[in-house]
């Protein structure tokens, strides 16, 4: 936990406006195997930015086959390692993320965590995502024999989407829902070949369809206004958009890894004292700005501080995960940083919080006693210089009338 507390000084900001309608660029990773190398698929991803008048700078490592477990011990791992990507594509071999549990929890799952947390080491500030993958044409008869749900397409491709969304949602991941962009032209295109004759790899209408997707992920936008076709007639063109449109923009939050938000109550308030708890999810840092000048980065929850001065002060609290964040705020009144004089105090007769619950805080110079509607005393505090914390707990809900000498105040016992 590190709390620094920040002396107030002016600073001229020199602020550079660029222009508005310039291109979006992306650096991008492409680590997989020969689902990701032919027809170029980050190529092809490229030319559908630029269509946009976007920009994806590309590098990739493919070789055919290639398993995560195979991708942890080879190049790709020195491309991770050079730092700077926006976002990070991983792929794993066409059938692995199919097989049965156990294997997919041992040969699978840790590598795919560990390329994750090589991102994130090395990129903080980079998204990594999954390439979720189809199901071949007529299912993988050879690996049916010891998984039978293999044996159909819909089979294969269940699971292939399972394990997919489950690695991205574990390892705080992006997913490229390419094998349900197939899906959904399959049940509604029948007639629209997405297969090569091998009936697994893509053909260039396959590509073409995770080109689409990709380039929705990577910048948000809509795929109805792409330009460019990959070759296709124009008819094929945009029914292969119309389908990621429906299926990856319409739904992106579906997608995507999940933002911080941002929330906090005030627990309570014992002058000078404040204690708070966060509510925020998806966050694994908290920075508190108590807005006195005093900054607290913690991933503790519940914090409290202490001010020098009264006064009403906005308390701003951000939560961040991988360059993602958002900020709450409240504003909190200090009434008392400390005993006032006994010549003021008659002026000060004060009582918070109101409503109360379990606590009153009272100031005053005198004898303190409480009243209830029907001018009964229910509390006699004595003699109070000063400040003094008095527990309601006891009280019934409803209005009293605290006293001090001719003084007198109304709160409300929740």
């Amino acid at each position: 936990m590190r709390r620094i507390c920040l002396i107030p000084t002016v600073i001229a900001l020199f602020l550079c406006i660029e222009n508005a309608f310039a291109q979006d660029s992306k650096r991008v990773l492409f680590i997989g195997n020969s689902y990701t190398e032919v027809n170029n698929l980050p190529q092809m991803v490229a030319k559908v930015a630029q269509s946009m008048g976007d920009e994806v700078v590309y590098n990739s490592n493919t070789p055919g086959g290639c398993t995560f477990m195979q991708h942890c011990a080879n190049q790709s791992m020195s491309l991770i390692r050079q730092g700077g990507w926006d976002v990070v594509v991983l792929q794993e071999q066409s059938q692995y993320p199919s097989f049965p549990q156990a294997q997919v929890e041992a040969e699978v799952f840790p590598y795919a965590q560990r390329l994750v947390d090589s991102v994130y080491a090395h990129s903080p500030c980079a998204e990594p995502m999954f390439y979720m993958t189809w199901g071949r044409k007529n299912g993988d008869a050879a690996n049916a024999v010891y998984f039978p749900v293999l044996g159909t397409y819909e089979g294969m491709d269940s699971m292939l989407c399972e394990r997919y969304t489950y690695m991205a949602h574990t390892y705080d991941a992006a997913l490229c829902p390419v094998g349900r962009v197939w899906r959904y032209l399959r049940q509604h295109y029948d007639d629209l070949e997405l297969y090569q004759s091998d009936g697994s790899h893509p053909s260039v209408a396959g590509t073409y369809a995770a080109a689409c997707a990709f380039y929705v992920m990577f910048f948000h936008r809509d795929p109805l206004l792409i330009h460019y076709a990959g070759g296709l007639d124009d008819n094929t063109a945009q029914v292969i958009r119309s389908a990621v449109r429906t299926v990856v923009f319409e739904c992106i939050s579906d997608w995507t890894r999940p933002e911080p938000q941002a929330a906090f109550d005030i627990e309570s308030i014992l002058d000078p004292t404040i204690s708070l708890t966060s509510h925020s999810v998806h966050a694994n840092e908290l920075t508190w700005d108590f807005g006195d000048g005093c900054l607290l980065n913690t991933s503790d929850t519940a914090v409290s501080h202490t001010y020098a001065n009264n006064g009403s002060y906005t308390i701003s609290l951000t939560a961040s995960r991988h360059c993602m964040s958002d900020t709450a705020t409240a504003t909190v009144a200090i009434q008392e940083t400390g005993i006032p004089d006994t010549e003021n105090a008659q002026a000060q007769f004060t009582c918070y919080p109101n409503p109360a619950q379990n606590i009153l805080t009272i100031r005053a110079n005198g004898e303190v006693v409480i009243l209830d509607i029907t001018g009964k005393t229910v509390l006699n505090a004595g003699p109070v210089h000063g400040k003094t914390i008095l527990d309601i707990s006891n009280l019934k809900s409803g209005s009293y009338f605290i006293i001090c000498g001719n003084q007198s105040k109304t709160f409300v016992k929740q």
